[in-house]
């Protein structure tokens, strides 16, 4: 197999590994609070938007040691370890109880930063300037098929139910469980790059993935990605392109679980609004994985760089916030077990509503992708720090709005993400403007997005 070959071979083994990790693990956060809803008149007292906040803010912390983790562990073992922890997080709610739910949330916090981190510096080690932006529309693809997958399930398992029996729950949590399982396993086919450099040269993500049997050497590396991430946060491109990356923490937390949650409390949609729930989150994978798949084809053929797919992205995206404004009440995203009988501006539409998850998908496709594709670029030598402040940004985002979707009616959350939206793609044509400059520069061909 030649060392393209071998690259792409690795970069498909990556994202088919995170489709089943993805597969377990959104759909989970996708039904979690409405399944959490029918326990909380029983023994547990947890909440599915607070489980998320704690992920996403524990994530966060730890994405200022996960470069570290990594140095030590290399990226193959990060991620199966980290896999593990992710599919013991799903298998709390086969039987749940609020200390395990709370303590599992802390763990799989940890290992979300390790794992996004080494998957990071595993995809820019397998690409270079021409190929890293083919290679993010590959991966996120494959990624987002996890939504199709697990919601057509829940989509039929759950058709005509208004309430979820114990029965239905332990029967989608173990399948889950062991899904997630499978896609841990996955991590142990990637194939380990060898390394290319010439003698004295440095490079942070060839020597992530070097074996070495000597401690003091580990443990220098560690420090010194430490360091590289507290340097890299305080640059200007790295600034510029957080604003970006908050919006996306925002948005995630919206379509992957506070949207769902309000299809499934909308009493007006019948006996089918828990159904509708994995509609939803298919149509949302439907997005990501067109956005994906048509942006990482493309991506050799485009001369505009990625400050069009973004554009599309936010336009997309506030054409969705607008028809969710209209159609769903603005209480859902905290109506009681009962659901709501309230309406918008218009008696609530199934039609609208999944068509509205689409968008959501393809517009999270659209910024995703080329934010992997912008840090993949610019900091090829220093893949695994950039992606850590990447997800500590987002993560954090993240915790904060499912901490406030606990309190905030549907449209100020809206408005929040409409604001924040809009500045991040400012910033994100500053650095792509910048990005390009500097290609031109080179005298090289501006060829990825």
């Amino acid at each position: 197999m030649s060392p393209e070959s071998k690259k792409l071979f690795n970069v498909i083994i990556l994202g088919i590994s995170f489709m089943f990790l993805f597969t377990a693990f959104q759909t989970c956060g996708n039904i979690a609070q409405t399944v959490i809803t029918n326990l909380n008149n029983t023994d547990f007292h947890g909440s599915g938007y607070t489980s998320m906040s704690i992920i996403y803010g524990v994530f966060s912390a730890s994405n200022l040691v996960s470069p570290s983790v990594v140095a030590i562990a290399g990226p193959q073992l990060s991620m199966v370890l980290s896999g593990v922890f992710y599919s013991l997080y799903i298998a709390v709610f086969i039987q749940p109880a609020t200390w395990a739910f709370y303590t599992a949330s802390v763990f799989i916090g940890i290992a979300a930063a390790v794992l996004w981190t080494a998957q990071g510096n595993c995809l820019t080690v397998n690409s270079d300037e021409n190929t890293i932006g083919r290679n993010s529309g590959v991966f996120w693809a494959l990624l987002q098929s996890s939504l199709f997958f697990g919601n057509l399930y829940i989509y039929f398992a759950w058709q005509g139910k208004t309430h979820i029996s114990e029965s239905d729950r332990r029967t989608v949590f173990i399948a889950l469980t062991v899904i997630s399982l499978v896609g841990t396993v996955l991590f142990f086919l990637i194939r380990k790059q060898e390394d290319t450099k010439a003698p004295g040269e440095e490079d942070s993500a060839s020597e992530i993935l070097e074996d070495s049997s000597s401690a003091q050497s580990k443990m220098t590396r560690a420090v010194a990605a430490f360091k590289k991430s507290i340097t890299l946060s305080f640059t200007k491109e790295m600034l510029l392109l957080s604003v970006t990356t908050a919006y996306t923490g925002l948005e995630l937390t919206f379509f992957s679980g506070v949207y769902g949650t309000c299809i499934g409390a909308v009493n007006r949609f019948g006996s089918e609004e828990k159904s509708l729930i994995g509609l939803s989150g298919i149509f949302i994978g439907v997005g990501e994985i067109l956005g994906g798949g048509i942006f990482g084809l493309l991506s050799k053929n485009s001369r505009f760089g990625r400050n069009p797919v973004v554009m599309l992205g936010i336009i997309v995206h506030f054409i969705a916030f607008y028809l969710i404004f209209f159609n769903m009440p603005n209480n859902a995203p905290i109506a009681p077990m009962e659901g709501t009988d309230d309406t918008a501006y218009m008696i609530p539409s199934k039609e609208v509503a999944i068509f509205c998850s689409f968008l959501l998908g393809l517009g999270d496709s659209c910024f995703n992708t080329q934010l992997l594709s912008i840090l993949g670029f610019l900091y090829a030598e220093d893949s695994a720090p950039a992606f850590a402040i990447f997800k500590f940004v987002q993560s954090i985002c993240a915790a904060v709005a499912y901490f406030y979707s606990n309190y905030f009616l549907l449209q100020w959350q809206l408005l929040i993400m409409v604001v924040v939206g809009f500045f991040g793609t400012v910033t994100f044509f500053t650095v792509e403007w910048e990005a390009a400059a500097a290609l031109a520069a080179r005298s090289s061909d501006y060829s990825s997005i």
